[in-house]
C-alpha cells in the first residue's frame, strides 16, 4: 500500500507550475488522495487521458469531460463540462464526481483550488510532446483507477505499435526531407503556424520531415500566418487538422490564401488534412495510428 501511494503521489503532477499548484491545494484533497480510496465517479479533463481510460476498458467510471474529448464515440455522450483550459468550478463539481484527471493544460488554477477544496481529488498529468508522455499518462491513469495490471498490459500494447509505426516511417520516409507547414485554424481566428515545442513540430520530426518555420531553430510555440512568413516557410507540404480546413473554407480557399499560394505547396496542390486534430495532436495511446497515418499521407 505504502508503494501505490507514493506512486500516486509522484504522478499527482508535473512540471515546475503543476509543482506550485500542489503545493497551493488545500489539505482536504492531499488526505483524500492519501485515502486511496478506489475512485467511482471521474471527470476528465484533456481528450488524451479520456482515451486512455477506455483504452483500459474503464469508461463505466466516466461521468463527465472537457470538450476535446472527442473519442471513442462513447466519449460525446459523456455531460461536458467546458474547455480543459477555462473549467469552471460549478460545473465540475454539479457533477460529484471523486477524482478529476487532468492534463497539465488544464485550468485555470483558482479553479482547480476551489474542486480540490470541495473533496475531490485532483490528479494531473504531463503534457510534454513525446512518446514517453504517451507512457506516463497510461501509467498515470492506470494508477489513479486502481488498474495497474491493465495499464501494463495496454503500455506492452502500445510499445509494440509504437515501434511498428517507427519502422514503417523508416521505410517510407524520401532520402530528402519534405518541408512541412502545419496551419492551426479555428473558426472566427487567424490561422497560425507552428513552431518549435508544439505536437505539431514534434508530430512532423517523428515522421522524418522538416518543419517548415524553424528548420529546428525557429520560434517556440504558435504564431500567426501572415503571407510573408508563408513564402518565407516554402513547405513543400502543407499539414492540417481535418476541422482547421473545414474552418478555413476548404482546399481551393486555402491554396489562395496570401502568402500560401506562392508556396511550392501551393503550386503542387499538396495538403494533408484527411486526419483529426485530437489524434493528429492529442498524443494518447493512439500515437502510433497517428503517426503512420501522418507518414503514409506525407509521402503517398
Amino acid at each position: 500500500m505504502k508503494r501505490h501511494i507514493n506512486t500516486q503521489r509522484r504522478l499527482l503532477l508535473s512540471g515546475s507550475a503543476a509543482g506550485l499548484l500542489l503545493s497551493a491545494l488545500p489539505a482536504l484533497a492531499t488526505t483524500k488522495a492519501a485515502a486511496g480510496a478506489t475512485p467511482r465517479r471521474v471527470v476528465v479533463a484533456g481528450g488524451a487521458i479520456t482515451e486512455v481510460v477506455y483504452a483500459l476498458d474503464a469508461g463505466t467510471v466516466l461521468i463527465g469531460a472537457d470538450t476535446t474529448s472527442t473519442y471513442p464515440a462513447a466519449a460525446l455522450a459523456l455531460p461536458k463540462m467546458g474547455y480543459q483550459r477555462a473549467l469552471s468550478a460549478e460545473g465540475v463539481l454539479s457533477l460529484h464526481p471523486d477524482l478529476l484527471l487532468a492534463s497539465a493544460d488544464a485550468g485555470p488554477p483558482a479553479t482547480l483550488q476551489q474542486i480540490a477544496a470541495a473533496g475531490v481529488r485532483v490528479i494531473r498529468l504531463g503534457e510534454r510532446h513525446d512518446v514517453n508522455t504517451v507512457r506516463e499518462k497510461i501509467i498515470g491513469v492506470a494508477s489513479a483507477l486502481d488498474l495497474a495490471p491493465r495499464g501494463k498490459v495496454l503500455l506492452q500494447r502500445f510499445d509494440s505499435e509504437w515501434q511498428t509505426a517507427l519502422t514503417a516511417v523508416q521505410k517510407q520516409r524520401p532520402a530528402k526531407p519534405p518541408r512541412v507547414l502545419f496551419i492551426l485554424s479555428n473558426s472566427g481566428t487567424q490561422a497560425m503556424v507552428a513552431g518549435r515545442d508544439t505536437a505539431a513540430d514534434a508530430m512532423i520530426r517523428y515522421a522524418g520531415a522538416v518543419n517548415a518555420t524553424s528548420d529546428g531553430k525557429g520560434f517556440k510555440g504558435y504564431k500567426p500566418l501572415t503571407a510573408e512568413s508563408a513564402v518565407a516557410s516554402a513547405p513543400d507540404i502543407l499539414l492540417i487538422a481535418s476541422e482547421s480546413l473545414a474552418a478555413i473554407g476548404g482546399v481551393d480557399r486555402l491554396l489562395a490564401s496570401p502568402g500560401i499560394s506562392l508556396t511550392p505547396a501551393a503550386k503542387a496542390r499538396r495538403v494533408v488534412s484527411d486526419i483529426d486534430s485530437l489524434l493528429l495532436l492529442g498524443f494518447g495511446p493512439r500515437l502510433p495510428q497517428a503517426l503512420s497515418q501522418l507518414s503514409t499521407q506525407l509521402y503517398s
